[in-house]
């Protein structure tokens, strides 16, 4: 069978069981504070197991793509070093929520494994939980004797905690459960061992495929198990792990599943795999299975709205790129970017199953292709400081040890300097800078006979860990319920103030601060979604105490409302009451970015898709995709299309609970990387502009916007631009503002008829006399010129000049040097200057003196601006440095003296 049949295959089996087949939730998870991406099937039902919605159907099945590189969930050391790790991988599950059990849970299992897919009957083992006495939890016997039905005894294993009882996280649904594992071995491997010896021991060949979670309890703050009111089955078998088994592969890259990638780099690569004769050995190998794999998570990731960046889930995906990127460069030899080249293979491959990166394959390649561009650029530049830190301490050293010996009377012709190890600091230096793994740098020392110090690299990489735990640590309390409810109604979109009650709430300390979440039944405050910031305001009781919103988000479906003081009566019923004016200008930019998107598509073109927003009650932000930069005359069209809108006064048309297919077959636009329900909300100004699914708050009719203004247009990221801009109010303020400036201009240029001739005449004569002043100074500079070179002073063969000069800016202090070197030979010259009050210093080295004698200005200006409390570097024969003490100057001269000796 091929991937793609499995697949199907599994599906068909539970649709002809009753479960209702449902879409892949997004790899990028949004509105769950607790994780960045979708680690395993069940996130997407992760509000159902706690009680927090409703089920919409009592049985689903899916294939979920998954991503796991941080946190509990890690395995990205062990992709392509082993066969069946992976960071991006799909999820085939099979879900009752409060419906059937363990019986019929194992009863399919076995069904499917074993009629369907022909699955040996002897090479699969099954666990089941033990028990825990601490925890107070006995053995699952149920799950044992459903077993006991189809499988040998000694084929039925007990498993500790650690194995069979699956939890969340360390609060949350939790249960026992119960694996099966496949012994994939020969049958003369498996007659001399017993599989049962090898499940959960890391044996390659004896694999978990199938996991059986019953959840049963709900894991307390305080540790204790609380049962829930429900037991729910929630089954996760790894797609590609089933593939390699059916498929009778002894890896999981040797499948279809990633076979056409591999054979694509090799084929590049002119490096065969499994590798017979590569130059890399076997990590050429291993280096092709990350590429393979990382290429999947990454694109997956960037389809569903995820760009690289430098923090949260964007640094992630950038790690992740970057790793197959260094691999490439390492251990294949590749020099240019080649994962973007993969981009339409894996698209073809998906499509049909997950058609978000088939439907977006331009806009990714584009992406990767850009980041690898910056990232092998940046390797570069770290072999460079690599270079550098090594020149400068094995020269140190060779000095040294040259010193020593000729002042003991040694034969300086015949000794052995031996380096020391590459300091940990600096090897993490490379890993946190330029992104080297630490691998990398040990592979690069080994080669000229240095070690790296490891155990300094670790302890500095743990203390840069501990610092961003420490500043993402969160205390979060258990819920305290108050009352029983079916779920909160959201009543925003007709109202800003509705009679609501508390049904439970919790307390979270963050940074030192306390802080309460309350839920309330019924709620006009909108959390944050969808790049629409939540609103605040305030909850008013009988007894007059009105208690701060300061912020609403969504937690698991939960609309939770932050506060810094909890209410002195919990119980009475409150009025919620939103901030009007905070809301009245969010709707303003809200509903100009639904203008703007579909004005954009008319000036920019089809190809444009928002890539992300925000919208709060000052200005709103707008990430979409384009490939370069919105010229002027654009800019000013999309405006004119936006407020010709505006002045239209179109009303809002706004369809709640519409079947998604049917809003999709109206012609509605819908955004990638989010995640639509089987109803959705349709939001329309002008049938003929602009529709889309849209969960936000909105004006009435567009008039209420009054006026729209674009205030910048920038690049995001590879194909992704940011445009930001005003409506209402804030378009008000700024045209005063502009006002304001033109007024004042006028004033300073005694009231001309046409300011930006004025201005222009202005910047003419400013100009002339830059050039005259620049002209004046150059003439000062070689007047000095003679002066100083008649003040060079022969120090150890050297002709040494260290002197204060009086110029104005750093460029003239640098045409000085270069002149001097062209008339001193053997120069080795320190120019120190104060410039505005700030120091200045810069060092020229005759670049036989950095040959033959092994200095190095860069080097040398490092330790000098430690003297006016700076820094600087450069080349080996020019540099130059700032600071902040002119105090220093002298002291830096005549530490410059000291690098002769």
């Amino acid at each position: 069978m091929t991937a793609q049949q499995i697949r199907q295959a599994f599906l068909d089996f539970f649709a002809s069981k009753g479960h209702t087949i449902v879409p892949s939730a997004p790899i990028v998870v949004k509105n769950d504070p607790t994780l960045m991406f979708t680690n395993a099937g069940m996130n997407q039902f992760k509000d159902i197991f706690l009680g927090e919605a409703a089920a919409k159907a009592p049985r689903v099945a899916d294939t979920q793509r998954c991503l796991r590189v941080s946190g509990k969930h890690n395995d990205l050391e062990e992709v392509g070093v082993d066969t069946y790790h992976h960071t991006m991988f799909e999820m085939l599950g099979n879900w009752s929520f409060g419906d059937y059990f363990k019986k019929e849970a194992i009863d399919w299992s076995w069904e499917l494994l074993t009629s369907v897919y022909g699955l040996e009957k002897d090479r699969l083992y099954v666990t089941y939980f033990e028990g825990d006495e601490k925890e107070g939890l006995a053995k699952d016997q149920e799950a044992y004797d459903f077993w006991k039905q189809y499988v040998a005894e000694d084929h039925i294993l007990p498993g500790n905690k650690k194995d069979n009882f699956w939890e969340m996280g360390e609060t949350g649904p939790c249960g026992p459960c119960s694996e099966i594992h496949f012994d994939g071995r020969t049958n003369e491997e498996r007659s001399r061992v017993s599989g049962a010896e090898l499940v959960n021991n890391d044996d390659p060949n004896v694999i978990e495929i199938w996991n059986n979670v019953f959840m049963q309890f709900n894991r307390l703050k305080d540790g204790s198990l609380q049962p829930l009111p429900a037991r729910h089955v929630d089954t996760g078998m790894g797609f590609e792990r089933l593939v390699r088994v059916l498929q009778g592969k002894t890896s999981n890259y040797d499948t279809d599943v990633f076979m056409p990638l591999i054979e694509f780099i090799s084929e590049k690569s002119g490096i065969q795999y499994p590798n017979l004769k590569s130059p890399f050995g076997q990590q050429s190998d291993i280096a092709m299975r990350v590429i393979a794999d990382h290429i999947r998570a990454v694109c997956f990731a960037i389809a569903d709205g995820q760009l690289p960046s430098n923090n949260k889930a964007g640094y992630v995906i950038r790690r992740i790129l970057r790793r197959a990127v260094r691999y490439a460069y390492q251990y294949i030899g590749f020099r240019e970017p080649i994962l973007f080249e993969l981009v339409p293979l894996l698209a073809q491959q998906f499509k049909g199953v997950f058609n978000e990166l088939f439907d977006q394959q331009s806009f990714v390649k584009k992406v990767v292709f850009e980041e690898e561009v910056a990232f092998l650029k940046t390797l570069d530049k770290g072999i460079i400081r690599y270079n550098a830190y090594l020149h400068e301490t094995v020269n140190k050293e060779k000095i040294k040890v040259v010193t020593d010996a000729a002042k003991t009377g040694q034969d300086i012709n015949n000794l052995t300097v031996k380096h020391s190890k590459i300091s940990g600091a600096f090897a993490f230096e490379l890993y946190d800078t330029f992104g080297f793994p630490i691998d990398l740098t040990v592979l690069m020392a080994r080669e000229i006979g240095l070690l790296v110090d490891v155990e300094g690299f670790e302890k500095a990489l743990e203390q840069q860990k501990n610092r961003s735990r420490a500043a993402t640590a969160i205390d979060t309390g258990d819920w305290i319920l108050l009352k029983e409810d079916d779920g909160v109604v959201f009543t925003g979109y007709d109202e800003t103030e509705t009679i609501a009650h508390i049904v439970k709430y919790r307390k979270v300390t963050a940074k030192g601060k306390e802080q309460f979440q309350l839920v309330l039944d019924k709620t006009p405050f909108y959390a944050e979604s969808g790049g629409q910031v939540g609103d605040t305001g305030d909850l008013i009781f009988p007894n007059g105490e009105i208690v701060k919103i300061t912020d609403t988000k969504k937690e698991n479906g939960l609309i939770v409302h932050f506060t810094d003081e909890l209410p002195e009566t919990l119980d009475d019923a409150l009025t919620a009451y939103v901030d009007p004016e905070r809301r009245f200008n969010i709707n303003n930019n809200h509903s100009a970015t639904h203008l703007l998107h579909a004005a954009m598509k008319q000036v920019l073109g089809s190809h444009v898709n928002q890539k992300g927003s925000l919208v709060n009650a000052e200005y709103l932000r707008f990430d979409f995709s384009h490939f370069s930069k919105v010229t002027e005359q654009e800019i000013a069209q999309i405006e004119t299309i936006v407020n010709q809108k505006i002045r239209e006064n179109i009303l809002l048309k706004e369809e709640r609970d519409v079947p998604y297919q049917q809003a999709l077959n109206s012609g509605v636009t819908a955004l990638f990387g989010e995640k639509y329900g089987d109803y959705v909300r349709v939001i329309t100004f002008d049938d003929s502009f602009s529709k889309e699914l849209c969960g936000g708050t909105h004006v009435k009719a567009t008039g209420s916007i009054g006026f729209f203004k674009i205030t910048s247009e920038s690049a995001v990221a590879a194909g992704v631009r940011r445009i930001e801009a005003i409506t209402g109010e804030g378009v008000e303020k700024y045209i005063n503002e502009q006002s304001q400036l033109v007024h004042q201009l006028k004033e300073l240029l005694k009231n001309p008829k046409d300011i930006a001739k004025s201005i222009e005449t202005l910047l003419e004569e400013n100009n002339r006399l830059k050039k005259e002043i620049e002209k004046s100074v150059n003439e000062k500079a070689s007047g000095l010129k003679t002066e100083l070179a008649q003040k060079a002073e022969q120090v150890n063969g050297i002709n040494f000049i260290a002197q204060k000069v009086a110029l104005p800016n750093a460029e003239a202090i640098k045409t000085l040097a270069y002149q001097l070197k062209d008339i001193v030979n053997d120069l080795f010259l320190v120019l120190a200057a104060d410039i505005d009050g700030k120091p200045n210093l810069t060092v020229m080295i005759a670049e036989n003196l950095v040959k033959e004698r092994g200095l190095n200005a860069g080097n040398i200006i490092r330790e000098l601006a430690k003297e006016v409390q700076g820094g600087g570097g450069g080349q080996p024969f020019f540099a130059t440095a700032g600071g902040k003490d002119v105090t220093g100057l002298d002291r830096a001269l005549e530490k410059a003296r000291g690098f002769l000796s």
